[in-house]
């Protein structure tokens, strides 16, 4: 990337800004915080705000790279092996540190240790990584994933998963055997007995779904306005994953509106957001959260201005939403994710978010942008056009109000100008007008604003009171 374009970059997820070298701890927290995540690079000698080329001084750029080594070196555990380069720009010098996504996760800061020195990138901060996180980050070094971990509370035979079984068979057309459920690692045979996962538990209607997964659910609101606060609807889905995505979509389509436009003789329909984008991105939601993490549930906010969508844990390492269209895909629930493409939850490996960026260009007016809020991942539908709009509605209500006013006077009241709908409705509110309020009201010439007084005169809506400087104007009263 070039520097020109690095300077517009904001700090975030893969990119921190220094002005100087930071302290040796919060140099390391960030080094470990890029290590257990997608790795980033900091620049020394930018400043953050306002953004601006500081500098490091020639003289001191081999000794500042061993220093950083150093520094790493004896704080970080496992061995992180940074890249370090020099950048000259119009004859400033730069530091860069490249951190690489880590193959030995968890990473943490030595003299803190593993419990109270790991350290994970949320947005553009180092947040310090909980025993669910530390947890997760163990498994992705053994390349195991939450979903496929065996339930011992309950043999696999005492589950009721009558539910996914109808469903299965109704989509598949296969029966759901024990040789199809060991066959999708759904369970698991530990010391001669047959266990459930945690995939299979989520998908049943078993009461110990509830217990040991109570937050795996989706809470569904529409709000008044454009910021939380009252409800006008809201609704708890805490069916089995698989239905979830569906009766999500649903809920959305219920709350958003949809017009009809005509091409020569063909009706148009048109949903106001891109609901496939919206579709793909609730079924993103259920199928990459992390169910490992406790006391958190997906989340969907319909405003008047946009719609938000927030999924527990934080985007994988490997996907970028920014470059929608290369085809990524990385899986973070390994066993569940093949059963929805077989039922037809998950169309196609890596098609999802060119979906979303080929719906999102049939609709210039709706921006999408993602964020990451703590340990979630969150995707926001903007209306970039709702002021506008918003202003529009509120002058069609203000018309409307104003012509049930000015029925009152007349019932020719929409062949009266702008300026003859001021003045009358001016006089609803004031009882009395002389020339130069009318002036000033109307901001015309005087003269003007004299002929339009003598024609509502004309037309026997006002009538002329009190003479010279006392002129002045009141409406006439209706036989």
């Amino acid at each position: 990337m070039k520097i020109e374009a690095l300077l517009k970059q904001p700090e975030g997820r893969k990119i921190e800004f220094k002005e100087t070298l930071p302290s040796n701890i919060d140099l390391c927290k960030t080094v470990v915080a890029f290590a257990n995540d997608a790795g980033g690079e900091i620049f020394i000698g930018i400043k953050d705000k306002p953004r601006e080329i500081i500098g490091i001084s020639e003289e001191s750029l081999i000794e500042t790279e061993e220093q950083i080594s150093n520094i790493i070196h004896d704080n970080c555990s496992p061995i992180i092996l940074p890249d370090i380069s020099f950048i000259n720009c119009k004859g400033k010098h730069i530091i860069k540190i490249k951190i690489y996504k880590g193959n030995n996760p968890p990473y943490f800061l030595k003299n803190k240790g593993k419990e109270k020195g790991t350290y994970i990138r949320a947005g553009s901060t180092n947040r310090l990584a909980d025993k669910d996180i530390i947890e997760e980050l163990e498994r992705q070094k053994q390349n195991i994933s939450f979903d496929s971990l065996p339930v011992h509370s309950k043999k696999a035979d005492k589950l009721n998963i009558s539910i996914f079984k109808e469903q299965f068979e109704e989509t598949t057309g296969e029966k759901l055997t024990k040789t199809v459920l060991k066959k999708l690692n759904l369970i698991i045979e530990d010391q001669n007995r047959q266990f459930p996962t945690n995939a299979l538990v989520l998908l049943s209607n078993d009461e110990i779904r509830e217990r040991l997964f109570p937050f795996a659910k989706i809470e569904c609101a529409r709000f008044k306005g454009t910021i939380p606060g009252d409800f006008i609807d809201q609704k708890t889905i805490n069916v089995p994953v698989s239905f979830q995505a569906e009766e999500a979509y649903k809920f959305v389509l219920r709350h958003i509106s949809q017009g009809s436009t005509y091409e020569g003789v063909y009706r148009k329909d048109r949903w106001e957001y891109p609901v496939i984008a919206i579709r793909e991105v609730i079924r993103n939601a259920v199928i990459h959260r992390d169910y490992s993490l406790k006391g958190k549930d997906i989340k969907i906010a319909v405003f008047d201005d946009k719609i938000e969508i927030t999924s527990p844990g934080k985007l994988m390492p490997t996907i970028d939403f920014n470059d929608m269209e290369s085809g990524q895909s990385d899986i973070r629930n390994k066993v569940l994710a093949p059963v929805f493409k077989k039922l037809g939850i998950i169309e196609q490996w890596g098609n999802g978010l060119r979906l979303i960026a080929e719906e999102l260009k049939k609709y210039p007016e709706i921006k999408m942008e993602w964020s990451e809020p703590g340990f979630a991942f969150r995707v926001t539908f903007i209306k970039t056009d709702y002021d506008r709009l918003r202003t529009i509605a509120d002058e069609k209500i203000k018309t409307a109000n104003d012509y049930e006013r000015l029925r009152t006077i007349t019932n020719d009241y929409e062949r009266l100008t702008i300026e003859e709908q001021k003045i009358l409705l001016y006089l609803l509110d004031n009882q009395k007008i002389n020339r130069k309020q009318a002036t000033n009201l109307l901001q015309l010439k005087n003269t003007k604003t004299y002929e339009i007084l003598k024609l509502l005169v004309k037309k026997g809506l006002l009538s002329i009171k009190g003479k010279g400087r006392s002129t002045h104007y009141v409406l006439k009263k209706r036989k």
